[in-house]
């Protein structure tokens, strides 16, 4: 097969055929000051994986938004969860969204998950322009279920702006809280009763919330979760049958108890 082959059901390589443009500026923007959504994580817990972010946005000083949601259903197996730039993450993720369809449709078969892990790593890579200029930034988590494995489970993975990947053992932040945030995640990984990983759905959630609140004690451009002004997070779970989201209904029942 000649390089310039497109692979079959690979809608990536569809696009560079036609010459299409995904996700990539190489023009240069000067000192723009560019919008950030921070802060992402994820952790394994007893029902699957449980991935979340504030819902924050800002520019240098100034607070853009309260009300973004940055983790985005890909498809029914497959999350990612937005850190950076929101415009090109976005594009990113339509883009995924898109690919992954396309391979179902086309092949008859759902896209495995190592290689829905180098999709968005490819993605990343042809920002690499963008990202040497310090411009549309992205370091996403992405979350998909293996179905290799008996019974299928959910992995996490981290990225790095250059596209390098990598899987997550227990869990994974992204974003300017995410150094406090691993922090809190290691300490209860190693000495907390309950772990995350021995968490049900409902401690999950609280600890998420709480996972929030003390980052945005130490990061302004972290929004916490605030139940008295109806702020909170964006939840969703990953199991090995597909996605759920924790409403802000469900998330106000489960910090109320």
């Amino acid at each position: 097969m000649s390089h310039s082959t497109p692979i079959a059901g690979d809608f990536l390589s569809l696009l560079q055929e036609h010459k299409l443009a995904s996700a990539r500026v190489d023009a240069a923007l000067g000192a723009v000051v560019q919008t950030q959504a921070t802060t992402v994580f994820a952790f394994h817990f007893a029902g699957g994986v449980l991935m979340a972010g504030d819902r924050r946005a800002t520019a240098g000083n100034i607070i853009v938004t309260d009300r973004v949601e940055k983790i985005i259903e890909i498809d029914s197996t497959s999350l990612l969860a937005v850190a950076g730039v929101p415009a090109t993450a976005f594009e990113m993720a339509r883009v995924l969204q898109t690919s992954f369809e396309y391979y179902r449709r086309s092949q008859l078969q759902a896209l495995s998950l190592p290689a829905r892990v180098r999709a968005l790593a490819r993605l990343l890579r042809d920002n690499l322009p963008m990202t040497m200029q310090g411009i549309g930034i992205v370091v996403p988590l992405f979350a998909g279920v293996d179905q290799t494995v008996s019974p299928a489970r959910p992995q996490i993975y981290f990225y790095d702006p250059l596209g390098a990947q990598f899987q997550a053992v227990g869990y994974a932040a992204s974003g300017s809280g995410s150094g406090t945030i691993r922090s809190i995640l290691s300490f209860q990984e190693q000495y907390g009763q309950p772990r995350p990983s021995q968490m049900d759905l409902p401690e999950a959630v609280r600890f998420a919330s709480r996972l929030l609140s003390t980052a945005s004690e130490f990061d302004s451009a972290t929004g916490g979760v605030n139940p008295a002004t109806d702020t909170f997070a964006t939840i969703k779970v990953l199991k090995a049958d597909g996605v759920a989201t924790v409403t802000e209904e469900q998330q106000k029942e489960i910090l109320r108890a």
